[in-house]
């Protein structure tokens, strides 16, 4: 089910999340790989996407999938959201689809307060919701969430029953 066509397209991910060659980027629970191989092959040998899942057999499977493509530059962690193992303003963007409402409500602000801390600041997060996962995060839900741990709304793109938002975290 993992890989079946979704109303979310990798080309609204790459459009809202618009990656930058040399940025490091962090994807929260990567499935197959899906969305993670476009990323990585917009990074160049200074840039990186590192790929955190608590399914060690999602991990697994995006790495073998990027090696049968020929796609450098992922680094997998084998990890929880609530608790990356990343120091403070790591990465430039961060992202995830269809995997915040797998995370039980009362953890998903702990997830997102550590989002937060491992974005620089002026950095961005980009989440991917479809009616098509049974666990889908509402957008006014999602965005009083972000906002609650310090994120701005900037960009929604998609439509009710499947969008794709970008918040950002302020500079100073």
């Amino acid at each position: 089910m993992l890989d079946l066509p979704r109303l979310l397209k990798r080309s609204q991910l790459q459009e809202v999340l618009a990656p930058e060659s040399s940025e490091h980027i962090l994807e929260v629970g990567p499935g197959t790989g899906r969305y993670s191989l476009p990323v990585a092959r917009e990074l160049d040998q200074d840039g990186s996407l590192h790929v955190l899942d608590v399914q060690e057999p999602m991990l697994d499977h995006t790495v073998e999938r990027a090696r049968e493509q020929g796609v450098d530059g992922i680094t997998v962690t084998h990890a929880d959201a609530q608790e990356p193992p990343y120091p403070d303003e790591n990465f430039d963007a961060a992202y995830m689809v269809s995997t915040i409402g797998e995370i039980p409500d009362p953890d998903q602000e702990q997830a997102l307060e550590e989002l937060y801390r491992v974005l620089r600041p002026g950095g961005r997060l980009v989440v991917g919701e479809s009616i098509a996962d049974p666990d889908m995060v509402r957008f006014g839900t999602l965005r009083d969430r972000c906002e609650s741990v310090g994120f701005r709304f900037e960009r929604r793109v998609g439509r009710r029953i499947s969008y794709f938002a970008r918040f950002r975290k302020p500079a100073p």
